[in-house]
């Protein structure tokens, strides 16, 4: 069906509450003309309507400009829920939990890396386990395999795999409180074992990235960032563990939808009340999850040190190399937050959309607290990726959330057929000058630069709506995939 939607203003758009049968509140898009005809392209706009349908949703159903269709939410939505007779849904998080992003700075410049940069590519490739199935490094036994549900991150640096300060500078310092390891199965158990430290496939990378354009010089010179700088952005999640996870819970939600006789506009959006044990069973399996992928990005920071390590012949720590932050992009928090004058207990849904708490927030490193949550926006392969940080007007209107990454233009099997005989390889090298290695055969033809939306494009719109603030622009060097 066709979706009626009004303009607001420049970056903003609105399907009325009421649209759609059920809906209780409205769903707000943030984009501009351009990527709105974008967006239209699927059913994105009907998945965000459906979405303020949930029960209990609070102010609005907000997506971003970098929505694509999903499971259930769309790519790029941002949905609150009361805890006190709303809902929690596995679809407003997604199959990759914990899917996120993090970024690591050096004190090397472009000029010391580019002569050594396929030597350094090709060891990453070689030392990060990639592609579908790969197998890492750490291998979890049944005496030890829920620690890291617990502890997350954390557990790795015990373990050898990084430092304290790294901690310090990720999301929820890289655990979120309340996983239930008794809530997981053992399939999951089973498909994680050894999965942790591996990149995975799909759209997740390891990127060699250079500092081209400064936005705000107060805001990067905090988090170490100067142009000609290189750094390191790496994108992956909790792997097969968190789709188990998500498969498994998936089920018991779709029982409990009957079970409390809840009225659905789409199945995917399967859900109970946040005080039923299914609801709480699915929120302690699904922050296992969550810290399970903060343990796999810490132990990818450690491979990668060892790496610069043996290209250089330097320690990390002389090379510069630290943490700037680490976002998670698929998870549902509990948190407080202002509803019409009143604070109020929420379950934030964010599926494919990154927190942007704003400058003062006390869960803000006191490094940051000056100028607000660092947020993490990857592009394609060819063109950028873009630092950001939170804003007071994110905190306001969205939830404190903006976006994620470029967002999809072709599925995965429509840029199979677009990059048909063309070596995607090469091109990266000839038009951008990126050097890029895959494991998987179509790997570059699934991710190739035009399968995406332009992110500065995605970037802009939230800059300009207020919900994040430009902070530097980084240009990929080079690059593996799974």
């Amino acid at each position: 069906m066709s979706i009626p939607i009004e303009r607001i203003d420049e970056y903003r758009w609105r399907i009325p509450a009421g649209t759609k049968p059920g809906m209780k509140v409205p769903a707000i898009i943030f984009a501009d003309d351009r990527l709105m005809e974008q967006i239209k392209g699927d059913l994105s706009l009907e998945q965000a309507a459906n979405a303020a349908t949930l029960p209990g949703v609070v102010r609005a159903a907000y997506t971003m400009p970098d929505i694509h269709q999903g499971y259930g939410l769309p790519i790029g939505a941002v949905v609150a829920t009361r805890t006190d007779g709303g809902v929690v849904t596995p679809g407003g998080v997604g199959y990759d939990i914990n899917c996120g992003v993090r970024l690591l700075r050096t004190d090397l410049t472009r000029a010391e890396v580019q002569p050594r940069l396929k030597e350094l590519v090709n060891l990453l490739f070689a030392e990060v386990p990639s592609g579908v199935g790969s197998h890492g490094k750490v291998r979890l036994t049944k005496e030890n395999q829920t620690r890291p549900l617990v502890e997350g991150a954390r557990w790795a640096v015990t373990q050898g795999w990084g430092e304290p300060e790294d901690l310090t500078f990720s999301e929820a310092s890289g655990c979120v409180p309340g996983a239930d390891p008794d809530a997981v199965s053992h399939k999951a158990f089973e498909r994680g074992r050894d999965q942790l430290g591996t990149l995975g496939s799909g759209n997740h990378f390891l990127e060699i990235q250079v500092v081209g354009q400064i936005y705000d010089e107060q805001a990067a010179s905090v988090m170490g960032l100067f142009p000609g700088q290189v750094t390191v952005l790496m994108h992956t999640g909790s792997r097969g563990f968190g789709h188990q996870v998500c498969t498994d819970h998936l089920a018991g939600m779709e029982r409990a939808v009957k079970r409390y006789g809840i009225q659905l506009a789409d199945r995917q959006l399967a859900c109970a009340p946040f005080g039923s044990d299914e609801a709480q069973a699915y929120l302690g399996a699904m922050r296992a999850a969550a810290n399970y992928a903060w343990v796999n990005r810490q132990c990818l920071t450690h491979w990668t040190r060892e790496v610069f390590r043996k290209v250089f012949k330097k320690s990390p720590r002389d090379l510069g190399m630290s943490v700037v932050y680490d976002v998670a992009h698929n998870i549902a928090k509990v948190e407080e937050h202002m509803v019409d004058g009143r604070s109020m207990r929420l379950v934030v849904h964010r599926k494919g959309a990154t927190r942007a708490f704003p400058p003062g927030h006390p869960e803000l490193p006191e490094r940051y607290r000056a100028i607000g949550q660092p947020v993490l926006v990857p592009g394609d392969m060819g063109r950028a990726s873009f630092v950001l940080v939170g804003t007071q007007g994110a905190m306001q209107e969205t939830f404190g959330s903006t976006c994620h990454g470029a967002g999809r233009l072709l599925s995965r099997a429509a840029a199979i057929r677009a990059g048909k005989g063309r070596s995607i390889e090469r091109e990266l090298e000839d038009t951008y000058g990126v050097y890029a290695k895959a494991s998987g055969r179509d790997s570059m033809k699934e991710e190739m630069p035009e399968a995406y939306k332009n992110v500065q494009d995605v970037v802009t719109v939230c800059h300009n709506a207020g919900i994040s603030k430009m902070v530097a622009k980084l240009r990929p060097l080079g690059c593996i995939k799974g």
